[in-house]
């Protein structure tokens, strides 16, 4: 165990010592997107919240053509593309894909048009096939680790015994390979290729560039020496036990919640939930073959694996605690978002797993002693906490596609702004995509102080896709501000928009300008 608290140590002053990292967010585009310009930019300009590395930077231009001369660079949170002199007019595209400090990929377009606006569109998403092989991969290597090694370490620190051990063979012969896909999807998702270039270097070359990298490398070696501990060897038992220390490690040099500041609390939380979770889960199969002995030769380790549990429990659902909080920031973040939602189905498997332990421990291990119903209860109990288990690594496998709420920037409103020598309307329009909508009217005299209005009304249209206006009427909040709630955009485009403000029962101000929406 010394061992570990020195692993445990050193993740600590890791933590304390480095930058705190998140998942990447844009933060601000210049020009921005959506834009409708007189003349072709110099450079689209993109400054993320965090450092990153770029994968793939891609130009169409207004002619649907993909550009390979847009020169690219890099300056800590930004980065620089270079326009071609020769860009045409129409709506040209920036498509692209970096890899924040956390090892994620982070993708997205920049969408603006020299002159007029063209059907230009954003390129595709990833391939779906490749998603399916990222999700499924990732459950592999789940597997490997907290079945394969979690079980080689029960089968040599508490059963002392390796008579059960056709599970964690098993698992481990599933997780290497997995890990060794993994790094190679992971390097596809970060150019944004397809699933034939894993025959290529280049996925493989960014991948191990990235701290996802020397994690799965982490990985691979604890199940190695997870293997070799299945052997007879004097090094057995020593391997074991460090394989079990590598799934904590390699789940603590990367990912979402390795690198949530503060550090120096994430990675300590994640290093020793994933032992927590490795002791717990790797158990469960061989227990469940072991129950098939004679009952004198299996009581006395399903109390001495009963005795352990209890605090292994206990800092599974602290260090689990920790870092939901870390993750989520409040609590509504738990339904509102992707990340959230996964969490809650995991949260609800962890409780019937939970709720399955407790009828082991307190009623069906009881029963066993007085020989009551004999071993088959809790063999079925144990196996249907192994299916809530691999439930869990299914659905946790999902938290590859969806950043965690901590690192969600929010969206910077559409921003107008109609000028004359009566009057100035400032118009939020959040979040300025197609879609729901809601409208913010700044009504200013032309000298730039507050215009008593006694009504608001906002009309929109889209001549382009045959809408004709519509009219809704504003409402005066408490901040001096005209809202308009819940606005359908059904379509992106360019909208004109005109606001009539009543200043008196017989004067009226009205301006028009046009907005340009974006895609969803």
């Amino acid at each position: 165990m010394r061992l570990f608290a020195a692993l445990a140590t050193l993740l600590v002053v890791a933590g304390h010592s480095s930058g705190a990292s998140a998942h990447a967010a844009l933060i601000s585009v210049d020009p921005v997107s959506g834009s409708i310009l007189a003349g072709a930019p110099k450079a689209v300009e993109l400054r993320f919240n965090e450092a990153v590395t770029p994968g793939a930077i891609q130009l169409i231009d207004g002619a649907g053509r993909a550009r390979d001369d847009a020169r690219v660079t890099t300056s800590g949170e930004a980065i620089s593309v270079a326009m071609p002199p020769d860009l045409p007019q129409g709506t040209s595209v920036v498509s692209y894909r970096v890899i924040s400090q956390d090892g994620h990929p982070v993708a997205g377009s920049v969408i603006f048009s020299v002159g007029a606006p063209t059907a230009t569109q954003p390129p595709a998403n990833a391939d779906g096939r490749l998603n399916a092989l990222i999700w499924l991969s990732r459950i592999g290597l789940y597997f490997g680790l907290f079945v394969g090694v979690g079980g080689v370490f029960f089968g040599r620190w508490i059963a002392w015994s390796m008579t059960a051990m056709g599970t964690p063979r098993a698992a481990l012969l599933v997780g290497l390979p997995s890990a060794v896909v993994s790094i190679g999807v992971l390097g596809l998702d970060l150019l944004g290729l397809s699933p034939a270039a894993l025959l290529t270097s280049s996925p493989w070359t960014i991948a191990f560039a990235t701290s996802a990298g020397p994690a799965l490398l982490v990985a691979i070696a604890a199940m190695l020496l997870a293997l070799m501990a299945l052997g007879r060897k004097w090094y057995a038992r020593p391997f074991a036990a460090i394989a079990f220390a590598g799934v904590g490690l390699s789940l603590a040099i990367t990912g979402h919640a390795a690198t949530a500041p503060p550090e120096m609390l994430a990675r300590p939380a994640i290093f020793l939930h994933g032992l927590a979770v490795a002791f717990w889960i790797g158990a469960l199969a061989p227990l469940a073959a072991l129950l098939s002995k004679p009952r004198p030769a299996v009581l006395p380790l399903i109390n001495r694996f009963s005795r352990i549990a209890v605090p292994v429990v206990a800092v599974l659902a602290l260090t689990g605690l920790t870092l939901a909080v870390i993750q989520l920031e409040k609590l509504s973040a738990l339904l509102d978002t992707s990340y959230g939602r996964i969490l809650a189905i995991k949260l609800a498997l962890v409780l019937l797993l939970l709720a399955l332990a407790a009828l082991n421990r307190f009623r069906l291990t009881p029963a066993l002693v007085r020989d009551r119903g004999g071993a088959y209860p809790l063999k079925r109990s144990i196996l249907l906490e192994c299916g809530a288990a691999l439930g869990i690594f299914a659905v946790v496998a999902g938290w590859r596609f969806t950043p965690p709420p901590r690192t969600i920037v929010p969206e910077t409103p559409l921003a107008i702004h109609i000028h004359t020598d009566k009057a100035m309307f400032q118009v939020l329009v959040s979040p300025g995509k197609a879609g729901v909508d809601d409208f913010v009217l700044q009504l200013m005299t032309g000298e730039a102080t507050p215009l008593k209005a006694k009504e608001a009304t906002l009309t929109l249209s889209l001549p382009e896709r045959g809408i004709e206006p519509m009219e809704r009427d504003a409402e005066l909040g408490p901040d001096g501000y005209w809202h308009v709630r819940r606005v359908e955009l059904p379509f992106a485009g360019r909208w004109h928009v005109r606001i009539d403000a009543l200043v008196t029962d017989f004067e009226k101000v009205t301006l028009e300008d046009e907005l340009e929406v974006a895609p969803p």
